[in-house]
C-alpha cells in the first residue's frame, strides 16, 4: 500500500475563499467515487494557525504503484491538479504503508 499525500500553499494574494480556491477544493470533491484506485480519499483546508502550516492538503491510499500512476492519470484527477497549480505550490510525499 502507498499513502499519497499532497501539501497546497496558496500564492500571495488568494485566499482559501477566493472563488478560484473554492473550485479547486471542490474539483477534489467526490474522486475516491470516480477514481476506483482510491482506498482512501481525504482533503480539506488547513485550521492550524501555524506560519509553517500549508493551505489545504489531500491524504489518499492506494494499493502499489500502479494505481498510483492509475490515479495521478485519471483524466478528473488531472483537471483538479491543474485548477490547484494554477493558484498554489505544493509539495508531495508517497510513502509505503
Amino acid at each position: 500500500m502507498i499513502r499519497h499525500l499532497v501539501l497546497f500553499k496558496l500564492n500571495e494574494g488568494i485566499a482559501k475563499d477566493d472563488e478560484r480556491a473554492l473550485a479547486a477544493a471542490k474539483a477534489f470533491e467526490g474522486l475516491d467515487q470516480q477514481i476506483p484506485e482510491l482506498l482512501e480519499w481525504q482533503h480539506g483546508f488547513n485550521i492550524s494557525p501555524r506560519e509553517v502550516a500549508h493551505d489545504f492538503a489531500i491524504n489518499s491510499l492506494v494499493a502499489d504503484q500502479n494505481a498510483l500512476q492509475a490515479y495521478a492519470t485519471h483524466p478528473a484527477h488531472v483537471a483538479a491538479a491543474q485548477l490547484w497549480r494554477e493558484i498554489a505550490t505544493l509539495v508531495v510525499a508517497d510513502f509505503e504503508v
